[in-house]
Parts: structure tokens; C-alpha cells; sequence
């Protein structure tokens, strides 16, 4: 059985299941960013989590 099959397995016991989509672009490491990213698209962290969640918010 591939992975994709495994993960789609998945459920709750209340039952919710999962939608799985596997990706196969290889993402290179240590790509900067343009410079002026963080002005157009300022980082909002989340409260609860903030290391692992966040969110890039364009601006108008």
C-alpha cells in the first residue's frame, strides 16, 4: 500500500475523514525572500501557536 492510501485511511470516531494530495515539486532550501516582502505582505502570528502558525496578509 502506498502512503497516500495509508493517510486516506484516516478518520475520527466521529467521522471525519481526510483529503489527501501529495505534492512532487522539490522545494529548494534557504530561498530568500524579495525584499520588500515584508512591507506588501506584513507576517500576522497566531496567538496559540505562533511558532508553527501564521499568516502572510497583502496589503492594498
Amino acid at each position: 500500500m502506498t502512503r497516500k492510501t495509508l493517510i486516506s485511511r484516516t478518520s475520527t470516531s466521529k467521522g471525519l475523514t481526510t483529503i489527501v494530495h501529495i505534492l512532487d515539486k522539490i522545494y529548494e532550501t534557504g530561498r530568500k525572500y524579495a525584499a520588500d516582502f515584508k512591507e506588501i505582505m506584513p507576517i500576522v502570528f497566531d496567538t496559540h501557536l505562533p511558532k508553527w502558525n501564521y499568516c502572510a496578509i497583502p496589503q492594498e
